[in-house]
């Protein structure tokens, strides 16, 4: 899942991965962002205030992004980037079942929701605000293409339109996430079991 920001050259991509301040920039830009956003919906945040809790400039926000919904979504991408990341390293050391790696899986995007529950409630809450959970789905569908892709040689993938399985896919565990969002009171366990309940047979 990638999200659309200012083109840099590879100079100044570089440049800026090296510079101390960009890095801090970025560091309590990220940090004022989910503060604000667990508070109230991403869409009612005004640059002036991320600016202000962030201490910083509002032409360094402009600089890195447009709007505060475009540094959650780095935010939140950033994530879930080190999540798969942990998934590709247990998956290549780790003998587990089919079962037992599709519950480790689920588990880990189970603790990434719960690490950002209010900033997901808080878009939930607001029907204005449909881009933290309509990029939730495209990062889904994403991943769902990948598994698919890497499961081209298995038997159990059914010979159908990927695109469209994706969708089901994707759009089911964003469902399941902002039901558990919505419902209070469910645990973890809650969360990860209806997934894994509801994931079709060929995922594992």
């Amino acid at each position: 899942m990638r999200w659309a920001r200012r083109d840099k050259s590879d100079g100044e991509a570089m440049s800026e991965q090296m510079d101390p301040r960009t890095v801090r920039s970025d560091r309590v830009l990220a940090a004022a962002v989910v503060e604000l956003a667990a508070r109230q919906p991403v869409s009612r945040i005004r640059v002036a205030d991320l600016v202000a809790a962030a201490g910083v400039t509002r032409p360094t926000f402009y600089n890195r992004y447009r709007t505060p919904l475009d540094l959650l979504l780095t935010v939140l991408d950033a994530d879930l980037a080190v999540v798969y990341q942990q998934e590709e390293l247990w998956q290549a050391t780790a003998d587990l079942t089919p079962d037992e790696a599709l519950r480790r899986a689920t588990g880990a995007v189970v603790d990434h929701v719960i690490r950002y529950a209010e900033v997901y409630r808080q878009a939930l809450g607001d029907p204005a605000d449909r881009g933290v959970y309509d990029a939730l789905v495209r990062h889904f569908t994403e991943y769902s293409l990948a598994f698919m892709a890497r499961a081209a040689t298995s038997p159990g993938v059914p010979a159908a339109n990927r695109d469209l399985m994706a969708q089901f896919v994707s759009h089911g565990f964003v469902g399941v996430i902002s039901a558990w969002l919505a419902a209070g009171g469910l645990t973890r366990d809650d969360l990860v079991d209806a997934a894994v309940a509801c994931a079709p047979a060929w995922w594992r």
